[in-house]
């Protein structure tokens, strides 16, 4: 059988062996989590919660900001001991709430309700956003805010990404593996919700088992789909996951919707099922903590906020220093200066290279070989963007696609003359956008 796929993208070493059989481990309870009030696209959460209060886990402490915003809930039960500026996992630092456990793991009620799948769309919708859920396997964008499109555009397909085609990491594979009927349950949601007619899911080929798992348990319903797909970097990428599975274009520019088309991440669907079923908020997660110097890596599932020092400790530690530490996968993620920050909502690994798989190499003058051309899923000129935002041409760069790029890395990764073609197509997009604030 052919596999599906989309035109242009690379093939990258998946280096999956490290962690893609270990199972979904616990990670023990932090005595510390810090939890940001960016952890999505939009606004950010505004904390409710104020320094020495006691909370429990699963208590809101943080209203969402805005429409395009998400509540953010405790993670575990203690006392609140400061709200300040701290590390965060893009990099950068955000305001976040500390909260220091009392060891008790004391959680807010929650109720069972079996028959979730006969609650109205609209009640499905205000437990989703109760739970603060935004995308897991992306941006980060908040998940009500997704499953709110105009009247004018109508949904028929949900898409579910199980796709997970950034090297290292495993996460997505082991939940769909260890919690396939929960995802299926959450896919089900999320068709109820929008009005869908159909749900698929796409599997990159290289996830045999979570393949002949999911067909086992959609085999009953004609309106689900299971496509595997071919291994091509970024295969998980919103328009060209929905154009391989569908073969419908998003306009550019445009969004999903556009062509009647919802895609949600598998650990946003499990997650989208636990507050539904349980009114449970997002409060923990599944993350890989892989790489060839981690002493032993994991998939664990853990708190939101835990620090990432906490989980490679938890590992067994380091067997070298680290070369390089990255917040994400090695293609789109955040190379980060300590393991201080925590994870997020949308941590999905935690990857530490050794020195050699981390070297920087001398960039070159372009050789003009296109072959950044070739690969570029977006069908743009990756070295024209770079060059022209390099030469202070800003609107020579926005005419070429700026904005159009979503810095999957693929130019960068085949260029023989190893330009940091990401890196100047993010400077230019960080110029627009504050050339943009300054007109308003």
């Amino acid at each position: 059988m052919r596999l599906k796929t989309f035109p242009g993208g690379v093939h990258p070493h998946d280096n999956k062996r490290f962690s893609a059989s270990a199972p979904i481990e616990e990670m023990p309870l932090p005595q510390r989590v810090v939890i940001p009030m960016s952890q999505h696209i939009g606004a950010p959460s505004v904390p409710i919660v104020k320094v020495g209060d006691e909370v429990k886990a699963g208590q809101k402490i943080a209203d969402a900001g805005g429409f395009v915003s998400i509540p953010q809930h405790a993670s575990i039960s203690g006392k609140v001991t400061k709200i300040d500026t701290f590390p965060h996992p893009s990099g950068a630092s955000a305001l976040a709430i500390e909260i220091t456990g009392d060891g008790t793991d004391n959680w807010i009620e929650f109720a069972d309700d079996p028959n979730f799948l006969d609650l109205s769309a609209d009640e499905m919708k205000k437990r989703i956003g109760d739970a603060g859920i935004c995308g897991m396997g992306g941006a980060g964008f908040p998940t009500l805010v997704k499953l709110s499109p105009p009247t004018d555009k109508p949904i028929d397909t949900v898409i579910l990404n199980g796709v997970e085609c950034e090297p290292y990491l495993t996460a997505d594979d082991r939940l769909m593996l260890e919690k396939t009927q929960e995802v299926v349950n959450g896919l089900k949601i999320l068709m109820k919700v929008l009005g869908a007619k159909q749900g698929i899911i796409g599997i990159e080929a290289n996830k045999p088992d979570d393949i002949a798992a999911m067909k086992k348990i959609m085999a009953s319903e004609s309106r689900f789909r299971v496509v595997p797909l071919k291994l091509q970097y970024p295969q998980g990428a919103e328009k060209q996951l929905i154009y391989a599975v569908t073969r419908r274009k998003v306009p550019v520019g445009g969004l999903p919707m556009a062509v009647g088309v919802v895609v949600q991440n598998v650990g946003t669907a499990f997650a989208i099922y636990e507050a539904v079923r349980y009114q449970k908020p997002l409060v923990e997660r599944i993350i890989s903590v892989t790489g060839s110097v981690v002493a032993h890596p994991k998939n664990l599932k853990a708190r939101i906020g835990t620090s990432f020092s906490d989980l490679v400790e938890f590992c067994g530690g380091v067997s070298s220093d680290p070369g390089k530490i990255i917040s994400g996968g090695p293609m789109m993620g955040f190379a980060l200066p300590s393991l201080a920050a925590p994870m997020a909502k949308g941590s999905s690994g935690l990857v530490l290279m050794s020195e050699k798989e981390s070297k920087t190499l001398e960039e070159r003058n372009c050789l003009r070989c296109a072959r950044c051309v070739d690969v570029c899923p977006m069908n743009l000129l990756p070295c024209q963007i770079a060059q022209a935002v390099k030469a202070g041409a800003l609107d020579l760069a926005l005419k070429a696609g700026l904005e159009d790029c979503m810095k999957c890395g693929s130019c960068a990764y085949v260029c023989p003359a190893h330009i940091r073609l990401v890196q100047w197509i993010d400077t230019g997009k960080i110029q627009h956008a504050e050339a943009l604030r300054g007109k308003k």
